[in-house]
């Protein structure tokens, strides 16, 4: 921009927040020019706001180098941790996440999706300036050995692994945020996430996606539960991503997998809860009904149509008494 100002991009439909983040980059300049000098004011003044509605918005205008670009937690129809991520290498704009001052997950979980913080609601001159002030945040490397480690170690449940691949120090609110804590697999929520992701990737490298749900009728015990997700692990590769769906059900996505494949590793998990003998809370052997999609197909354009298309198969093969059917 010719006049040299630098821009925080707010990505909001919240006309108080906007109004907010106006304020305290009117006051920002102010407060640092009477109570600093010389380059640590100079660092911090010349910043102007400019609204932007949605994601699609920004995409159409790209933040230059050294903009700030801010997305309101509560942005209507869009998931700002799955826009973050979206965003992350795309832009040379630090990325921030405006949260509830209470929300204690919100800076990790925007840290995992490659923002540099957040920004808690109201928006004031200090603590915008608290943000601006800090360097942009380099997602941490993946240690050399941790690669070499997965494929002889025992199956590790998500949790571990989301530890051992943060920044080195266990972070309770992460992965609490994204577990769910009967099985130790990943919750729903982070399924929906990885759902997109997963979907986006496959099409966009022509790869083969599997989307499996597998469960049983009834109600099981913890302990039931935490003895069928460690049969799913054993059956899975590092790079499959296994959730828990409901009460009953689970979803797992396997990458370069067809739905062959898929099958296998399902039936290997049904062969193994019938050899442990599990049993639901009545004491009735626990049946295994699994459904699986497949793309690239035919019939499945979007995201949506790969969890339909398996938990429409998954239904079938519940009413069939269980077994295995793939979406054809």
């Amino acid at each position: 921009m010719g006049d040299g100002l630098r821009t925080i991009w707010i990505v909001t439909t919240d006309e108080i927040l906007l109004a907010q983040t106006r304020t305290a980059a009117t006051g920002l300049e102010e407060e640092e020019r009477a109570g600093r000098d010389g380059e640590a004011a100079e660092a911090l003044a010349g910043w102007e706001v400019r609204e932007v509605d949605s994601i699609e918005r920004l995409a159409d205008q790209p933040p230059a180098a050294g903009d700030v670009i801010l997305l309101d937690k509560w942005l209507r129809g869009d998931n700002v941790y799955e826009a973050c991520r979206s965003l992350t290498g795309r832009t040379q704009s630090r990325i921030f996440i405006i949260a509830e001052h209470e929300n204690e997950a919100a800076l990790s979980i925007a840290s995992f999706c490659g923002a540099a913080g957040t920004l808690h609601r109201p928006v004031t001159p200090s603590n915008l300036r608290d943000q601006l002030e800090v360097a942009p945040v380099p997602r941490p490397a993946w240690r050399d050995d941790a690669r070499a480690r997965l494929a002889d170690r025992e199956p590790t449940f998500p949790e571990k692994l989301l530890v051992e691949i943060a920044t080195g120090r266990p972070d309770v609110n992460l992965v609490n945020s994204l577990v769910d804590p009967q099985t130790s697999l990943f919750n729903f929520a982070f399924l929906n996430f990885k759902l997109d992701e997963e979907f986006k990737r496959a099409k966009r490298f022509g790869d083969s996606l599997s989307c499996v749900m597998l469960g049983f009728e009834g109600q099981a015990g913890d302990d039931v539960l935490r003895d069928l997700a460690g049969l799913i692990l054993e059956g899975s590769r590092d790079t499959d991503v296994l959730g828990r769906f409901d009460e009953s059900s689970f979803l797992f996505l396997l990458p370069r997998t067809a739905a062959d494949g898929a099958g296998i590793m399902a039936r290997r998990v049904g062969e193994r809860a019938q050899e442990r003998a599990l049993v639901d809370l009545v004491g009735d052997p626990l049946v295994i009904s699994v459904g699986i999609s497949c793309c690239p197909h035919p019939d499945i354009r979007e995201r949506e149509d790969l969890y339909r298309c398996a938990r429409e198969a998954f239904v079938e093969a519940r009413a069939a008494g269980g077994g295995v059917i793939a979406c054809t």
